[in-house]
C-alpha cells in the first residue's frame, strides 16, 4: 500500500507534536502500537486499518512519543506508560471522542492498560495484543535491548533479542536514542491487584510462539471480564497481522458495542 503523507495528521500534547491517522466511520477504535514501531508499521501495513474500516469502525492510530512521525525526546523520564496513555486520551479529546475501544500491541497493550486504569470512563473495551502475564511479571531483561540500540557497531551485538530489536529499529528508520530512552521506563509493571480493577470487557491475544509476552490466559484470569485467544504458530513479530487475531478482534468488538 502506498502511504499518502497527507493521511498523517498532528496534534500537540504535553509540549510534544504527535502524529496520528484517522480513517473510516463508526465506533472509534484507538490503536496504540508497540515499542520501536509506529501506526504505519503496526496497523497500516499489516492491514489492520483496512480490516477495521471495512467492518464499519473508525480506526485511529497514534504514533507514540519517540516513534513514527511524532516528536522524539531523548529523556527517559518522558516515557512512562502513564504519560503515553495521557497522550492517547488527549488524542480522543482532540477528536471530540468521549469513549473508544482501545487496542494496543506489546508496549501499546501496557499503555492501554494504564489508560483503562487512569481514564476508565474513556475506555469502553480493551484488546491486549502481544502481551500476556508479562504485563504483571515482566517480559524479560530489556537492558541488552538498551545496549543494542546504542551500539555503534551492529555486528558486535551478540544478544539475540537485542539484535532483533536493533534490526527492527534500523529497518523502520527509528531514532535509536529516543528508543533507548523509552525502552526501560516504558516497561513499568502493573500489579495484579491493579489489573483486577480493569472491569471493561477485554481480549488478550498472544502468539503461541511468542517468547516475550507471557501467557495470555494468566493475564485474562486477573480481570473480571476478560477472555484469551491463542494466535497459532506466531511469534511476537509475526502475530501482529495474523488472520486469526483479526477475526477474534472483530468478533470481540461486535460483541461489545459502544452504547
Amino acid at each position: 500500500m502506498v502511504v499518502n503523507v497527507n493521511e498523517v495528521r498532528y496534534f500537540e500534547h504535553d509540549g510534544l507534536k504527535l502524529a496520528y491517522r484517522d480513517e473510516g466511520q463508526g465506533e472509534p477504535v484507538l490503536l496504540i502500537h508497540g515499542f520501536a514501531s509506529s501506526g504505519m508499521v503496526n496497523w497500516l501495513n499489516p492491514g489492520w486499518i483496512k480490516t477495521l474500516t471495512d467492518a464499519g469502525y473508525r480506526a485511529i492510530a497514534i504514533d507514540n512519543r519517540g516513534h513514527g512521525r511524532s516528536d522524539k525526546p531523548h529523556d527517559r523520564e518522558l516515557y512512562y506508560p502513564s504519560l503515553m496513555a495521557a497522550d492517547a486520551i488527549a488524542l480522543l479529546d482532540h477528536l471530540n471522542i468521549d469513549k473508544a475501544h482501545v487496542m494496543g500491541y506489546s508496549m501499546g497493550a501496557r499503555i492501554s492498560a494504564f489508560a483503562a486504569l487512569e481514564h476508565p470512563k474513556r475506555v469502553h473495551s480493551l484488546v491486549f495484543g502481544g502481551l500476556g502475564i508479562g504485563m504483571v511479571t515482566g517480559a524479560g531483561d530489556w537492558d541488552p535491548i538498551y545496549d543494542a540500540l546504542l551500539s555503534e557497531d551492529v555486528d558486535s551485538i551478540t544478544h539475540p533479542r537485542g539484535l532483533m530489536f536493533r534490526k527492527f529499529a534500523d529497518q523502520t528508520k527509528s531514532d535509536r536514542f529516543a528508543l533507548a530512552a523509552c525502552v526501560i521506563t516504558s516497561k513499568e509493571l502493573i500489579p495484579a491487584q491493579a489489573m483486577a480493577m480493569i472491569s471493561q470487557p477485554a481480549l488478550v491475544a498472544v502468539g503461541t510462539k511468542d517468547d516475550i509476552a507471557g501467557d495470555a490466559q494468566d493475564l485474562a484470569d486477573l480481570m473480571p471480564n476478560a477472555t484469551a485467544v491463542d494466535i497459532p504458530d506466531r511469534d511476537h513479530m509475526l502475530a501482529v497481522g495474523d488472520k486469526v487475531y483479526k477475526q477474534a478482534v472483530l468478533e470481540f468488538l461486535k460483541a461489545h458495542p459502544i452504547d
